[in-house]
């Protein structure tokens, strides 16, 4: 994508997600994929989360979820361990990973909207979380030292990036030896209309900007990942097409069946060898 291509959707991106904070935090709820907390929310970001996971976490936290998934309950997360969130917005996710790694771990969060670190500040106050630190960056060039990190997740968000190798090549340095990566994403398959892809606004509906299955593996081969798997957790259908669409000045009947198990919700995992094993190998 050419530089100011990624500089418009970068800059659309960040308005509307500070748009989504200062909504949550005036008191309303977030807006731009949807949020599994309000009425009529995207399918994308409906049910993501239990009622244990959300005891004791702030209302706003909830409110502010705009992924497509729950990394925190399928990435493998061990008490001392250090987990970055990659566009962590409202902290839901950063806030659960904290638990999860205990006292001697830690767990940050980037994102590189000002309302978002606010409110993901506020929302770790009253948690009473002291092993969460949030960064203001991009995920394409993460403010932390090579090889210091054990796990990163993220949740619908490296789709939204208009440089996605520039994020996994930066997620393969971060990482320790062993390191694993283990984000929530939108990912499609098969031909997808080009009508989609050209409108940037659906970018920030977590659509226009997904890899291909087979794409999203072979970036990560390239950017030096192992043992790369993506495991679908949500299939969207016809229905589901026809919400997401409604409203973007698209012709709703005219592509919502073609869009049938064309994207879906998925877990993307994948390791960084540790030099101990042949990349190629797997377990």
């Amino acid at each position: 994508m050419p530089g100011s291509a990624i500089h418009d959707v970068k800059d659309i991106v960040r308005e509307k997600y500070a748009g989504a904070a200062l909504k949550v935090a005036t008191g309303g709820g977030a807006s731009c994929c949807g949020s599994s907390a309000l009425p009529g929310a995207s399918p994308i970001t409906s049910n993501l989360y239990d009622a244990a996971q959300e005891q004791g976490l702030p209302a706003e936290a909830m409110l502010a979820s705009l992924g497509c998934g729950n990394p925190t309950a399928l990435a493998q997360l061990s008490p001392g361990e250090t987990v970055l969130d990659l566009g962590s917005g409202g902290g839901i996710d950063v806030l659960l990973s904290a638990r999860r790694v205990g006292p001697t771990g830690k767990a940050y969060g980037l994102d590189m909207t000002d309302e978002m670190l606010a409110l993901a500040r506020d929302n770790q106050r009253k948690a009473g979380l002291d092993n969460v630190e949030f960064l203001k960056g991009e995920i394409e060039a993460i403010p932390l030292p090579d090889a210091s990190v054990d796990v990163i997740i993220s949740n619908c968000v490296i789709n939204l990036s208009g440089d996605k190798d520039r994020v996994l090549r930066e997620a393969f340095r971060v990482l320790k030896p062993g390191g694993r990566f283990a984000v929530s994403d939108v990912v499609t398959r098969g031909e997808i209309p080009e009508a989609l892809r050209r409108d940037v606004l659906l970018w920030v509906g977590c659509l226009a900007g997904a890899l291909d299955e087979a794409d999203y593996v072979a970036r990560l081969e390239a950017a030096g990942f192992a043992q790369i798997s993506i495991e679908p957790t949500r299939v969207y259908d016809i229905e589901d097409a026809r919400e997401f669409l409604a409203g973007k000045g698209i012709d709703v009947d005219a592509l919502a069946p073609k869009m049938q198990d064309k994207f879906f919700s998925g877990f993307v995992r994948a390791t960084k060898p540790d030099g101990n094993s042949s990349a190629g190998c797997c377990t």
